[in-house]
């Protein structure tokens, strides 16, 4: 992952966990409204992919453990992970474009509401990608995928000064590109040619020679639609439509979408099918039906959506009736490392990566609350139009005092922690309990985040090697971890 130039190494955030009555008296563990569902808390554990589905999308028993882990702790909501809206193959991440997965999903939502006690609102994040594939070996690319044309003989000829390039045949060209240096190849290729030797074939929005891309927006609506009204038959109570990160809905809201249609170049054209997706999924799901977004305060890639854009894009969401705004910040393919071939660009490697995640080594700034201030301006401008829909903030917040003081100065209405409910799901429980001082505290290294870069099973290090003797537990494909947390048994009296 991404540093910057001059690192710093911080410490975790020095906590004063509340007393019982303390909490209770708090913003944090107060009641909200979030459209026609009430949280009991403010509490949120964001979308993550654990990497525990089918390579088919369907639901499986370590999914269920896990999400009912996390239940188990309490928080005001659980958004269950990006899951896709096409019924296409998309390896171990569930999906929801078809019907057969709603009684994986109605599991999931029992699950969780039996764990939970009933204390803990579920929602689902649905979401639409385009296609990224691997980086192929030099060798594959130029025979398999690489179209010699008049340009590349063109190109090829000024570079080596040889005109016998203008009349060569195909095979020839391939075959010396094969073995062709960088810089040739820099002068001879274009710069999605290159992209696509280097980093892996990518599809985006703006590639409308392709019919399939060229129509999104008449197919989408239906789509997340259909996805919504999946959601609500499986008892979900409300859906989040991801228009964050490096996927389809986020680009064409970003600002290097030049699609010259009604969907790309300024700011209107945007945000329109984003609107259109959402209207079609509120029809399909009717007025009383929790409806939220994702999406994000700052892209943090040249040419791209800052937070002016994101402002006004609140704005216009809070506008067309969702019910919740859920700000997040970077995770963009533009500015990701180079994969290793054979492996696919992942888009938290780059410094939009780090922004998305923060570690302990990090600027003067710090990984701590980095990103809530684009969810104040956001929230301030929303208010201010006389909309009243509550924010989710999130990134590195992850002590009581922490949440309590973005809460109290206004700058959101619910706190998102994905890293500090991953090292310890009943966090949110402890410290409303009085039990602060029993947290197991991330520490913000990322150990996780490189699970998911692998692809692998996601764990905690804090937690993924203990007890293994434990009788029961169930152990990632390698054997060498815990999938879950050891149960915690703290509750000072049942209800």
């Amino acid at each position: 992952m991404w540093h910057p130039e001059k690192p710093v190494r911080h410490s975790i955030l020095p906590a004063i966990w509340p007393a019982e009555d303390e909490a209770a008296r708090s913003l944090l563990f107060s009641p909200i409204a979030v459209g026609s569902t009430t949280l009991e808390s403010r509490t949120w554990v964001p979308a993550m992919v654990p990497w525990r589905a089918t390579d088919d999308g369907f639901v499986t028993p370590n999914i269920i453990e896990w999400y009912g882990r996390f239940a188990a702790g309490r928080p005001g909501a659980i958004v269950v992970e990006a899951t896709g809206v096409r019924d296409i193959a998309s390896g171990p991440l569930l999906r929801i474009g078809h019907d057969r997965f709603i009684p994986g999903l109605r599991n999931l939502v029992e699950t969780v509401k039996r764990e939970s006690g009933g204390h803990t609102r579920l929602f689902i994040q649905i979401i639409d990608f385009l296609a990224v594939k691997r980086r192929p070996p030099k060798d594959k690319y130029f025979t398999r995928f690489f179209e010699a044309g008049k340009r590349h003989r063109e190109a090829l000829a000024d570079a080596t000064g040889n005109d016998k390039w203008l009349g060569e045949n195909a095979v020839n060209i391939r075959a010396y590109l094969t073995e062709a240096p960088d810089e040739l190849l820099d002068r001879v290729l274009d710069e999605r040619e290159l992209e696509s030797l280097r980093y892996g074939y990518r599809e985006r929005v703006t590639d409308t020679d392709l019919p399939h891309i060229r129509e999104l927006p008449q197919v989408l609506p239906g789509f997340f639609a259909e996805a919504a009204e999946r959601g609500r038959e499986a008892g979900f109570d409300g859906v989040e439509l991801h228009y964050a990160h490096a996927y389809t809905m986020a680009s064409f809201l970003s600002a290097r979408n030049n699609r010259h249609d009604m969907y790309g170049g300024s700011r209107e054209n945007r945000v329109r099918l984003p609107l259109e997706v959402y209207s079609a999924v509120r029809a399909r799901v009717g007025a009383g039906y929790t409806v939220g977004v994702r999406f994000l305060g700052d892209e943090v890639i040249e040419r791209g959506s800052h937070l002016e854009d994101a402002v006004y894009f609140g704005v216009e969401f809070a506008r067309a009736g969702f019910d919740y705004l859920s700000v997040s910040k970077g995770g963009k393919f533009e500015d990701a490392k180079q994969p290793k071939v054979g492996h696919a660009v992942y888009p938290y490697t780059g410094r939009s990566g780090y922004e998305c995640m923060p570690t302990v080594v990090s600027d003067e700034r710090g990984p701590f609350g980095r990103n809530v201030p684009l969810a104040a301006t956001i929230k301030r401008a929303v208010n201010e139009m006389g909309f009243a829909i509550p924010v989710v903030t999130s990134g590195g917040i992850a002590t009581f005092e922490q949440a309590e003081a973005i809460l109290e100065r206004g700058e959101a209405d619910i706190i998102a922690a994905a890293r500090q409910s991953l090292a310890d799901p009943d966090w949110f429980l402890k410290s409303r309990l009085g039990r602060g001082d029993e947290i197991r505290r991330c520490v913000f290294t990322n150990y996780c985040e490189g699970l998911d870069q692998m692809h692998k099973q996601v764990t905690c290090k804090l937690w993924d090697r203990v007890s293994l003797d434990e009788s029961g537990i169930t152990m990632s494909d390698d054997g060498r971890r815990r999938l879950v947390p050891p149960r915690w048994n703290g509750l000072s009296k049942p209800d």
